[in-house]
């Protein structure tokens, strides 16, 4: 079983920023993949950003250039910098980790962008 403790949500002001952060009970160096999931009321989950075991980073078109995802292995830990936030942005946030043997979800932390 993989433990997921998510950090960072708020409360910020439209063109304000916010860092997430998602620390694993396991190594994420070797996971498929590690990311970033969000769910506004009403709305589905999407994908916002997340790092394949290759390293890649992919993000969904309306965070590029605003959000970046890295990670910090030693510490088994991701990160989101969320940059320019709007009021399009509120939601609940799920880190995501996927490994050989399951897929794992964060419980969520509130994101609200006031405009």
């Amino acid at each position: 079983q993989v433990q997921l403790v998510e950090s960072g949500g708020g409360l910020v002001q439209a063109g304000g920023s916010l860092r997430l952060s998602c620390t694993a009970s396991v190594n994420i160096f070797s996971v498929n993949l590690v990311g970033w999931y969000r769910q506004a009321p009403g709305k589905q989950r999407d994908m916002v950003a997340h790092i394949t075991n290759g390293g890649r980073a992919n993000y969904a078109d309306s965070v590029k250039g605003r959000f970046t995802i890295s990670r910090d292995n030693a510490k088994n830990t991701v990160y989101l910098q969320m940059d320019a936030l709007n009021a399009e942005d509120t939601a609940v946030y799920y880190c995501r980790v996927v490994t050989g043997w399951g897929d794992y979800w964060g419980p969520g932390t509130q994101v609200t962008v006031s405009s």
